[in-house]
């Protein structure tokens, strides 16, 4: 005997049962009355078939958890194909207690039968055969004849007026089995009790069977459950042991960073104290030097005011500088904009080639004229790079002279430290300001590095653009807007090298002006160290000059050498020498040449 397919035997099995139950139901409503409740009982099995129909040959769906079965995925396909199923599909979703895809396939199945549109939706999906291979497989009841049959077969229940409620039923958990003791009753059987019972006890075993699948379903997907959740719990050890590794490791570098925070306190303190005892052996011996020197101080504060304005007026300078620097970036921007907005021309005229390939023999002349003007351009970007190179040169040049500047500062505020412990901390604030402004002359390197390889891009994307629009007229006039904005900058630079002049200038005028601070400076260290160690004599005893041996007066006055503490008289000091620091020319002792101070009659020098 040939062996049957499996699928076939099922698909006319299927057919014959929803044959019987529309059959069924027609009859039974027709005698009955024609609208039907929820609870109609031929109505409940007709439903049933419909799902075993649309489940036959449904593909299996992978989800998170498990595999899944469901005839809602075919279903919405409806409302793409037809617009009038919107309507249902949207008050499916909208329904409050359906939870699974299946309750809410179960909801339009009713929805479609009130509408008595069934018929009509279904015949859209078996016509669509290409769009339900993607739910069904080849031999599904749905992708074969047997399904056109079952949707002419719906056409006959338009005859019936169902009136469902769909809200308040629970269609998820409902359990779709046929109950077949509907179809196999009939009045003229005499013997039916040995039929019933054999077809009860087949039904028994059906149900058994049944509730061994569902089982299997329900262990296999508590097994990849368990499979899943090992898994995960193998991670999260492995996680947790990195994590121990990681907080052990932290812990080591916590105490090693504590001991060195130790450390580090400890030498601090220390190098405070000795710093506590230089400061205080300073203070010592400035009280000591001060008590002579309080009109040499005066002249150090007003040299220092009038330094204080020289810095003044350099940081405006620097202001100046970084205004300027922002207008030349300002300018800057506004170039790579227009570059942007020219390559964005440039593809669409790429896109123009393919039309424009027809008239190049007549735009070779212009070509020659493009090319001439390319190569005029490209001697404009040589011309400002030999600028910015030249600017670059400046800047070094400032930056050598700002450190010149720098050094000799330093050197001052250190002797001025010696001097006075007021200005040491103005002293640091102008130090924290010449390092602020060699940063920012720093910046402006990078910036102008950044200017360089911004250029040379410029100058790859010009070179590419030689290939491509040439042909065109349109080059020339952005050849020339070109040339006008390279004039600008030539303007630009020519301002920046005039500011970087004065700069220079007020430079040398700050450097000339630091050298007769530092004279002045190593004039009173002189004077200081002349009167340490030499002890004035008294007006009693210096009575007579060292070396004509005359008697001191009113005409004679006293003068003590700084040096070798002799005292002559105004008539034999007669040497005298000009010095920068001093207005008027200061006598000289003959023996040793030191400075010649008056004494006065209080013995105070």
């Amino acid at each position: 005997m040939a062996v049957k397919d499996p699928t076939a035997v099922e698909r006319a099995n299927l057919l014959n049962m929803a044959k019987l139950s529309i059959k069924g139901l027609i009859e039974s409503a027709l005698s009955f009355g024609r609208t039907l409740d929820s609870d109609y009982p031929p109505l409940q099995q007709f439903f049933v078939v419909m799902e075993h129909c649309l489940k036959h040959g449904l593909k299996v769906r992978k989800s998170f958890l498990s595999y899944n079965k469901t005839i809602w995925g075919p279903l919405e396909l409806v409302e793409k194909l037809y617009p009038e199923a919107e309507e249902i599909a949207a008050s499916v979703r909208d329904l409050p207690g359906l939870k699974t895809p299946l309750g809410r396939a179960r909801a339009w199945l009713r929805l479609a039968l009130m509408q008595k549109k069934m018929a009509d939706y279904l015949r859209c999906l078996i016509i669509q055969r290409d769009l339900l291979s993607e739910f069904y497989e080849y031999h599904a009841l749905m992708m074969e004849e047997e399904g056109a049959v079952i949707v002419g077969l719906l056409v006959g229940l338009n005859v019936i007026d169902a009136n469902l409620c769909v809200k308040g039923e629970d269609l998820d958990s409902q359990v779709g089995v046929i109950d077949f003791s509907m179809y196999l009753k009939s009045d003229d059987d005499i013997g039916g009790k040995e039929r019933n019972v054999q077809i009860a006890a087949i039904l028994d075993q059906k149900n058994y069977v049944e509730e061994l699948n569902r089982q299997l379903n329900t262990v296999s997907s508590l097994h990849a459950r368990v499979d899943s959740l090992e898994k995960s719990n193998t991670k999260l050890i492995e996680e947790l042991a990195i994590a121990k590794n990681n907080i052990i490791k932290l812990q080591e570098e916590n105490h090693q960073l504590r001991s060195e925070n130790t450390l580090i306190l400890m030498k601090t303190q220390h190098h405070l104290e000795a710093t506590k005892v230089d400061v205080e052996a300073e203070l010592q011996t400035y009280k000591h030097s001060r008590q002579g020197l309080d009109e040499m101080y005066n002249e150090a504060r007003r040299q220092l005011r009038e330094e204080s304005q020289l810095r003044q007026d350099m940081e405006n300078e620097l202001v100046v500088q970084v205004s300027m620097k922002h207008e030349i970036e300002l300018a800057m921007k506004l170039l790579e904009k227009d570059i942007h907005e020219k390559q964005d021309t440039l593809i669409g005229l790429r896109q123009q080639l393919d039309e424009v390939k027809a008239i190049n023999m007549e735009m070779y002349q212009k070509l020659q004229v493009s090319e001439d003007a390319m190569k005029e351009k490209n001697e404009i970007i040589g011309r400002l790079e030999d600028k910015t190179n030249q600017i670059n040169a400046t800047m070094k040049q400032l930056e050598q002279r700002l450190q010149q500047a720098e050094k000799a500062q330093t050197e001052a505020e250190a002797e001025d430290e010696k001097l006075k412990q007021e200005y040491v901390n103005k002293s640091e604030s102008l130090q924290k300001e010449f390092s602020q402004k060699e940063k920012q002359l720093l910046q402006l390197e990078t910036d102008l590095k950044i200017e360089k390889e911004w250029r040379q891009t410029l100058e790859d994307d010009l070179q590419k653009e030689k290939e491509t629009v040439s042909h065109l007229r349109i080059e020339t006039q952005e050849i020339i807007n070109l040339k006008k904005e390279f004039l600008k900058l030539q303007e630009k630079n020519k301002q920046l090298k005039r500011v970087c002049q004065d700069q220079e200038a007020a430079l040398q005028e700050l450097a000339s002006k630091l050298s007769e601070s530092k004279l002045k400076i190593e004039d009173i260290k002189e004077a200081n160290k002349a009167l340490q160690g030499q002890v004035w004599l008294k007006d009693k005893e210096a009575t007579h000059c060292k070396l004509c041996e005359k008697e001191f007066s009113l005409s004679k006055r006293k003068h003590h050498c700084r040096n070798c503490g002799e005292i002559f008289c105004n008539a034999c000091s007669d040497n005298e020498l000009p010095l920068p620091s001093s207005p008027k020319p200061v006598r000289v002792c003959d023996s040793c040449h030191a400075i010649l101070i008056q004494r006065c009659s209080s013995n105070v020098p």
